[in-house]
């Protein structure tokens, strides 16, 4: 049973993750004024590039700080 409840421990640890860091992400490109970038009238698009490069970016962070976690978790069985 304790396979089982890491894995869910794993699997709610990464949603949480990249849910939280797509969020942050997505209040850091609302600095940017990437409607200049787009032809007027066109906020749909611009929306929804917010949204695909909040979740690309987001994504990346979040699997990078889960891969460092996973990995320096492992680090010990090098000296066993």
């Amino acid at each position: 049973m304790e396979v089982y409840q890491t894995l869910g421990f794993q699997a709610i640890l990464g949603l949480i993750s990249h849910i939280i860091f797509i969020g942050i992400t997505f209040y850091a490109l609302q600095a940017f004024r990437l409607e200049q970038l787009f032809k007027k009238g066109k906020v749909f698009q611009i929306q929804l590039i917010y949204i695909l490069l909040s979740i690309a970016v987001g994504s990346a962070v979040s699997n990078f700080l889960l891969d460092i976690s996973t990995w320096s978790k492992q680090l010990p069985y090098i000296f066993s």
